[in-house]
């Protein structure tokens, strides 16, 4: 079966290990070489495209961004002709969509026709694995081993957080979740982190949530899609902003964490974000790195099936 990556839970805790060593080679070899890599984004991305075009030209192949538009996945054609078509020119398919089950079905296309072609998360109203990806590599890269380091984020338990969820669990790390009432990881959530083996805790003051943190995350409050609650949600994520009166109750050199874009003076402050514990453009950076990594980790997955 070809190995897929659409949540962070896709990975065992060595494979994770791999992910990330992967990633951290920059002079990697060109499993890719001769090859497409499809990017269909039916959202747009700044870092993403970027992020996963250069990805794709390290590793040897030629990446094609795709948009929505000309695909129109479920509108001109189904989730699964898209991927099957794709699947004829490309090696593997890696895409941002506004349904996670819309990857499955993309996956599920391809496997129903033995193609060895893997699909990849790069966002989904699920989950956001490339972004934990290139957060835990950020961590790793400031803490050393992540195993028993705690993460602290700090409000909409969104798709980012879930990957985070899947992801600390993987990497033995202590994740403390703190949103307003209704906003926080459902119960769903919280069974998932346990079947995973997480361990998670939620806290509706920030306050006591970040005291103890090796780092302190945060993320939009309004996505998208999301508009016509903007006012709503600037009202009830008061007080959950990281500001200087926030980070003052965690403890000295904690590392801030925004995967951006950033809104100053919502959920994060200027001060804070452009402060000296901030590690939030190196966390853009490793958005190539990481999908260096996942590709190349896949790549070498089908390899060595056909070996």
């Amino acid at each position: 079966m070809t190995r897929h990556l659409l949540s962070m839970a896709d990975l065992s805790s060595e494979e994770l290990d791999s992910v990330l060593e992967l990633a951290g080679d920059t002079a990697p070899p060109h499993v890719l070489a001769g090859l497409g890599v499809a990017l269909v984004f039916e959202h747009p991305s700044a870092r993403t495209r970027n992020a996963c075009e250069l990805a794709v030209a390290q590793l040897g192949g030629h990446p094609v961004s795709i948009r929505g538009e000309e695909v129109g996945i479920d509108k001109r054609e189904t989730a699964e002709d898209v991927a099957r078509t794709l699947g004829c020119y490309h090696s593997m398919i890696a895409a941002r969509v506004e349904r996670h089950a819309t990857l499955e079905r993309m996956a599920g296309a391809l496997d129903a026709a033995g193609a060895a072609v893997p699909v990849i998360n790069l966002l989904s109203d699920r989950e956001h694995p490339t972004q934990a990806v290139a957060d835990l590599l950020t961590l790793r890269q400031h803490l050393g081993s992540l195993a028993g380091r705690v993460l602290t984020y700090v409000g909409d338990a969104n798709n980012v957080c879930r990957s985070l969820v899947a992801g600390c669990a993987r990497a033995g790390m202590h994740l403390n979740v703190a949103s307003p009432e209704g906003y926080g990881l459902s119960a769903a959530d919280l069974k998932w982190a346990e079947q995973l083996g997480g361990s998670v805790r939620s806290y509706s003051q920030p306050e006591e949530a970040v005291a103890a943190a090796d780092a302190v995350y945060t993320d939009v409050w309004v996505s998208m899609g999301q508009d016509d609650e903007a006012w709503a949600r600037r009202r009830a994520f008061a007080g959950f902003g990281l500001d200087e009166v926030l980070m003052g109750h965690a403890r000295h050199g904690v590392l801030v964490m925004h995967c951006l874009p950033a809104h100053r003076g919502e959920e994060i402050s200027a001060g804070v974000l452009e402060g000296k514990n901030s590690v939030v453009w190196q966390q853009a950076a490793n958005r190539m790195h990481a999908a260096r990594g996942i590709m190349r980790f896949l790549r070498e997955c089908v390899l060595e099936g056909q070996s």
